[in-house]
């Protein structure tokens, strides 16, 4: 038996949606060549990492491999596989490869971290293909909800692996390439030995519908309105601003996209050359000067973004623009779950405004950009693939998933974030586990998600800070303990100020302190801590996070 194996590992996108990250090996155990798939983000919520700008993979496997690493390739421009690219370039040091118009956002991401353009080789479509190392690897295009998303064929010595990438069957996208079962089926010929597939709708049980079923439905909806239109949706979807900006040439409404996002990609569609016959665009100052009956806002924020142009909109002025009793806003968007609660505020706050809201409770102004089940089942019986492993999902759609392949006698494993999955073989065989977990974007550094920042941070918003301060000399303490407090009650029980409370507390402490306590800092502190937080639980009922700054005069 060779001592070779072909590797699968995901270190993000796997037992969860977002910040994905796959990698691919082949070699002998612990030296094998590798290749990494996308290097997604994933979002903060103030839940459970509060200040927290973006979340990234942690890459210290990869990192301590790095010159095992012969390429990174994205799939596609979402910020969930592309994301991460500026953030991990300088740890990593890998060349980028990419399709036109993923390039151009990854590039644009690179620079902000000062990584010249030449980081990102641009990949035409298959059968276009690189050759690193053991691999051979090329883009196979399929149809999503961003421009020039694409599967990758990646040849190895054990056979050949298909990474679908996210995707759907649509084979009138409006904007990029269809979905082309005729060359997928070609790929399909010389046999897949394992199908790396999309999981997300897994539990949708019809099938998936076209981007261009929609534009209709839109332009009645236009067309209908007296006011001033607003719209949003993902900004990546490139397809739908399209069918937005068209809808509104058709009402004879001038268009106006505001939101940096929703610039930077029509921009970007338009430097890749997937974007044609764009309807012209005026700037929001250009905007002052038009009828409200003849405008029409495409504007981010489809997720409930607090700093995005939607709740700028909702909170009531945005761009020198107000919206008005009678205006139509719509939601052409699915709201990802998580975001519920950002964005039943910025409806509730269109609703105080009077401010008529469309969202796609009806299923007619938006169409997922993944396959739902039936179009997984047609992905399978096309490629016939002999391992199924899923990806791109929580738990119970891997799991699903896998049962689906399983029942139709192809062999599958739920691999998640930091399982290595051996894929030589008849059949896929978990044989090792490796730590994984999150790194977040705090401001300008990079923190792991253990160092107890992002701990600490809960802690002091749930139970508020004391700070105790205490001088001492030689021979002992030179006043009283003073207290500063901040996010707690300033009144207890006792109806006193809870910082007097507290200090007299904690000088009568000090004054019955013996020496050996005194002159250890350690144990004092410790001390000052728990007598801080005992009486702070008598007076407000919580514990607050303390921290005691000992001076000591000699």
């Amino acid at each position: 038996m060779s001592q070779e194996r072909l590797m699968y590992l995901p270190l993000g996108g796997a037992g969860e949606v977002g910040m994905n990250c796959y990698v691919y090996g082949y070699g002998p155990q612990d030296k094998e060549r590798l290749i990494v798939v996308d290097l997604g983000v994933t979002f903060p919520d103030m839940d459970s990492s509060p200040g927290v700008d973006l979340i990234i993979p942690d890459i210290s496997w990869l990192e301590a491999r790095k010159d095992r690493i012969d390429g990174v390739f994205i799939t596609h421009a979402h910020e969930d596989h592309v994301g991460a690219v500026g953030h991990t370039y300088a740890r990593l040091g890998a060349p980028i490869y990419s399709r036109a118009f993923t390039a151009n956002i990854a590039r644009r991401k690179l620079e902000e971290h000062g990584v010249a353009a030449n980081a990102v080789t641009v990949m035409g479509a298959w059968p276009d293909q690189v050759a690193l190392g053991p691999f051979k690897v090329g883009f196979l295009p399929i149809s999503h909800s961003i421009p020039e998303s694409s599967g990758l064929v990646i040849d190895t010595p054990e056979g050949r692996v298909v990474h679908t990438g996210d995707f759907k069957l649509d084979e009138t996208p409006l904007v990029g390439e269809g979905w082309d079962p005729v060359l997928w089926g070609e790929i399909a010929k010389p046999g897949v030995k394992a199908l790396v597939c999309d999981s997300t709708n897994v539990f949708s049980l019809s099938p998936g519908r076209s981007e261009a079923t929609l534009g209709d439905n839109i332009t009645q909806l236009v067309a209908s309105a007296d006011q001033l239109v607003v719209a949003t949706t993902f900004a990546s979807n490139v397809a739908r601003v399209k069918t937005l900006a068209e809808a509104a040439r058709r009402a004879g409404r001038s268009v106006c996209l505001m939101g940096r996002a929703m610039n930077k990609m029509v921009e970007a569609a338009l430097e890749a050359g997937v974007l044609s016959d764009f309807p012209p665009v005026i700037s929001p100052e250009e905007a002052l000067d038009v009828p409200r009956g003849n405008l029409m806002f495409l504007v981010t924020g489809s997720q409930g973004e607090r700093r995005a142009a939607s709740a700028q909109l909702a909170n009531g002025k945005y761009r020198g623009h107000k919206l008005k009793e009678g205006d139509l806003f719509l939601f052409s968007s699915k709201t990802i779950p998580g975001n519920e609660r950002g964005v039943i505020k910025i409806i509730n706050q269109l609703s105080e405004i009077g401010v008529d809201v469309v969202d796609d409770s009806t299923g007619a102004y938006h169409v997922s950009g993944h396959a739902n089940r039936p179009d997984l089942e047609a992905m399978h019986a096309l490629m016939q693939p002999q391992i199924l492993v899923p990806m791109h999902g929580e738990h119970r759609h891997l799991r699903a998933h896998a049962n689906l392949a399983k029942a139709k006698g192809i062999q599958s494993v739920v691999a998640v974030n930091g399982m290595v999955i051996n894929l030589s073989g008849n059949a896929p065989k978990v044989e090792e586990f490796i730590e994984t977990g999150r790194t977040y974007i705090d401001g300008s550094v990079q923190i792991g998600a253990l160092d107890g920042v992002v701990r600490d941070r809960i802690r002091m918003s749930l139970n508020g800070h004391v700070m105790v301060s205490v001088i001492l000399d030689d021979d002992g303490p030179l006043g009283e303990p003073w207290c500063e407090i901040k996010g707690v009650p300033e009144i207890g029980s006792s109806r006193a100020g809870l910082a007097e409370v507290l200090e007299e507390d904690l000088n009568q402490f000090m004054m019955r302190a013996g020496r050996k306590t005194l002159l250890d800092d350690k144990k004092l502190e410790d001390e000052l801590r728990r007598i801080t937080r005992h009486s702070a639980q008598s007076e407000i009922g919580k514990k607050p996070e303390v921290t005691v700054v000992i001076s000591r005069l000699s």
